[in-house]
């Protein structure tokens, strides 16, 4: 086990190491995340995210189908505050409505394939991504090929437990905290701290 690894943008090589190989833990309980593999608090976290995602050039959100199909009690809810933080951060928004393979080939302009998810990635030249209702097995695979194949800076909101795979990960996030979160920003950007309101897509 390598006690100083850290979950940080790549390119890392060819084939990097699960997270929790290298000794990587996820959060203990919703009042804590994962920040590149050290576990913090959920408020150093979420300013942590905010300010990613305000300094980013060209930042997508990835909507797996746990958010896109309305299967359950709160989902319609829950993706209306996320393209709420979307258009908030001048965000873009690509599907995975599902984990089948998209060959020969896909169009990474309407379509993430979590096999291969670098290839969005370079297409759209994103630097700070956010999976959210992705299952927990397809989100750790990709978020390991886009650690290992590119720079972007990824972040995932879990419903569940956290990916030890992504830069940051919050665990439990329900509809609570996407709204914390869009609050934190529209007061970062309002803020003196850092001009982030003329700070957008490019």
């Amino acid at each position: 086990m390598n006690e100083a690894y850290h979950v940080l943008p790549g390119p890392e090589c060819f084939l990097p190491p699960a997270a929790a190989s290298m000794g990587i833990i996820l959060p203990r309980n919703s009042e804590e995340a994962l920040v590149e593999g050290v576990i913090v608090s959920l408020d150093e976290a979420m300013e942590k995210a905010a300010d990613k995602l305000l300094q980013a050039k060209n930042p997508y959100f990835f909507p797996g189908p746990l958010l896109l199909w309305n299967w359950k009690e709160g989902i319609v809810e829950k993706g209306q505050a996320i393209c709420e933080l979307a258009k908030e951060l001048n965000a873009g928004i690509i599907p995975m409505p599902d984990y089948r393979p998209k060959y020969p080939m896909i169009n990474p302009a309407e379509e993430i394939n979590p096999n291969h998810p670098n290839l969005t990635i370079w297409h759209n030249k994103i630097d700070v991504c956010v999976f959210v209702g992705v299952h927990c097995h397809y989100a750790n695979l990709a978020l390991k090929i886009i650690r290992g194949g590119t720079n972007c800076y990824t972040i995932a909101f879990c419903a569940e437990v956290g990916h030890e795979d992504a830069m940051i990960t919050f665990r439990g996030m329900g509809l609570a905290e996407i709204k914390k979160l869009t609050e934190l920003i529209k007061q970062k950007k309002g803020g003196v701290a850092g001009d982030y309101a003329k700070i957008g897509k490019s």
